[in-house]
């Protein structure tokens, strides 16, 4: 039998997915000691023999959230559990994949040490923020996948908002995988913004090929943290005449005054998954671990 456990960041996501599979939702008690140290008890006395889904996101208080996932792993499997599928829908420390100075811990090598030994049989995540790693297998031995959000935030763009001539735009060249597979869900046409040098101190950032001139701007990247970047790219696509901006993300930080320094910009719309409750945060990942599992 497949049971869901949700841990204290993804409790709304666990439930949604239980109820969607007509399964189980196991509770789990948190709390914390007077110096600090977490408490955890699974809510189960029917541990051995089930399989169980656990999700957990590893957002603004990782730490915290990863020594819960470890401690729910590790009781699941110590009191006989066949398998655990684990869903982190915002992965921590993916930036530090390589030892940038002496002495810098490879954080995202130690994290999946930690998952692996934790307990974990396959693992799920979506739209980690890779760079020099480019897949999860060079990091795990267990089964890990990357799952993307994007298609299904641009489908909810596609079917909920009147758009006029649309175009998806990418903030850099980075952002490029995201926004080509964005036009590839809804078959619209993509670009992504480029650096133009008119001199030693002219730089002006432009669409590599189309023109946005009183077009609809649907904005893609993986993750916007302080929105700097999303602002400026907002700044310039308004600048040249676009109309109606849709910033969308798969995760949501939105640290500080982010959201509304992206308003501000002359963003009409800011979309993104519920990987990080906000409120902007429209599309619910709990549809696509249910679809997962039951494919399972």
């Amino acid at each position: 039998m497949l049971k869901v456990v949700g841990g204290s960041s993804a409790k709304h996501i666990a439930f949604e997915v239980a109820k969607e599979l007509n399964t189980e939702y196991i509770m789990v008690n948190t709390r914390k000691f007077p110096d600090g140290e977490k408490y955890i008890r699974i809510l189960d006395d029917h541990i051995k023999g089930n399989s169980y889904a656990v999700i957990q996101s590893m957002y603004r208080t990782p730490d915290e959230y990863l020594m819960e996932y470890f401690f729910i792993t590790n009781v699941l499997k110590t009191h006989g559990a066949e398998k655990i599928i684990s869903f982190i829908p915002y992965f921590p420390y993916a930036r530090q994949d390589t030892e940038f100075n002496p002495g810098e811990p490879i954080s995202f090598k130690i994290i999946a040490n930690l998952i692996e030994n934790a307990g974990t049989d396959i693992l799920y995540t979506f739209d980690p923020h890779l760079h020099r790693i480019k897949s999860l297998s060079d990091l795990f031995t267990i089964k890990a996948q990357n799952i993307s959000l994007i298609p299904m935030i641009v489908r909810y763009i596609n079917n909920n908002y009147n758009l006029k001539d649309a175009i998806i735009i990418g903030p850099d060249e980075e952002s490029e995988q995201w926004t080509q597979m964005a036009a590839n869900e809804i078959e619209i046409e993509y670009d992504i913004l480029q650096k133009v040098r008119h001199g030693d101190y002219d730089i002006e950032l432009k669409p590599r090929n189309l023109e946005v001139l009183n077009r609809d701007i649907i904005l893609i990247d993986d993750i916007i943290s302080t929105g700097k970047t999303m602002a400026e790219t907002i700044k310039v696509l308004k600048d040249q005449g676009a109309n109606k901006i849709l910033a969308a993300a798969s995760h949501l930080l939105l640290i500080g005054d982010a959201l509304i320094n992206l308003y501000r910009a002359g963003a009409d719309v800011i979309i993104g998954s519920d990987s990080i409750p906000s409120p902007v945060s429209q599309v619910k990942c709990a549809p696509l671990i249910a679809e997962i599992l039951k494919k399972m």
